[in-house]
């Protein structure tokens, strides 16, 4: 009788279709000692709606093993571009942005497969006027949305707002406006349209006030065409911290209009990823 053996046979190792995909930083761009930006990679096939958020992060260690890191991040570059932007703070302790921010050129990022989010145009009706309330970072998904060119053609008028405790850290939303308005193509389709209103609350500035002051005192609107808020004509969308996006919910309410979702199309829209 002859000896048979059998090979050892290796399990196959499944591969998670939803796990994130390695990209490389393009690009970095710090702004402040709290504030930078950065660009990455996007993989083919890739698809987003502009406004749209997705997890990213970096490769940790949990236990003495490997484990992604991530957090979500609006989207900063519009669905057209062929790469990724994103807009960070940099918390110095920060289990995810203490490490985001000193990344490098060539260096790896983890990215996310499902994009997600509410601060898009299938969410609103249609309408005359889109303001944007931003704070902070929370200019994100408007620097996405305001270089889509899909929004200058449901709208008339485009307004931006942003509103920070100092005036550098308006910079990133200056430089990004200006580039909108030198671009080769949207720079003819925003000229008209797109209004960018900037505010501090810790110094002397010419507009200075947190954005729900600014509605509630109606000094907002004497930068802009067609008077105070109007639901049967303007749609309003909200991203920053929780307790902005709250209050300026409230008091966009107050002017009548009704909160809309991507199910149930309304008058404004916040960005809920980010809030509590």
């Amino acid at each position: 009788m002859t000896d048979t053996k059998t090979a050892d046979v290796k399990p196959v190792k499944k591969i998670n279709p939803n796990a994130p995909t390695e990209e490389t930083v393009l690009a970095t761009k710090h702004f402040t000692d709290t504030l930078f930006s950065f660009s990455i990679t996007r993989p083919a096939g890739f698809r987003f709606r502009s406004g749209e958020f997705v997890m990213i992060g970096l490769m940790g260690e949990k236990n003495g093993k490997p484990k992604p890191l991530l957090r979500a991040y609006s989207i900063a570059s519009p669905a057209w571009d062929e790469k990724l932007d994103f807009y960070s703070i940099k918390v110095p302790d920060g289990p995810l942005t203490s490490k985001l921010q000193k990344i490098e050129i060539g260096d790896k990022v983890l990215l996310g497969k499902k994009p997600v989010g509410t601060l898009v145009l299938d969410a609103l009706l249609p309408g005359k006027r889109l303001f944007m309330f931003s704070t902070g970072t929370g200019l994100a998904p408007f620097a996405s949305l305001i270089r889509d060119p899909d929004v200058y053609e449901n709208f008339d008028q485009v307004i931006l707002t942003h509103t920070c405790r100092d005036i550098d850290e308006l910079e990133y939303g200056k430089q990004l406006v200006q580039s909108v308005r030198d671009h080769e193509f949207l720079g003819e389709l925003v000229k008209d349209k797109l209004v960018h209103i900037t505010s501090v609350t810790r110094q002397d500035y010419p507009l200075k006030g947190r954005i729900t002051t600014l509605l509630e005192t109606g000094e907002l609107f004497d930068h802009i065409k067609g008077g105070p808020l109007n639901p049967k004509t303007d749609r309003v969308m909200i991203c920053g911290s929780m307790a902005m996006t709250q209050d300026t919910k409230a008091m966009v309410e107050t002017f009548g209009l009704v909160e809309g979702s991507n199910a149930k199309p309304a008058d404004f829209v916040i960005e809920k990823a980010f809030v509590g």
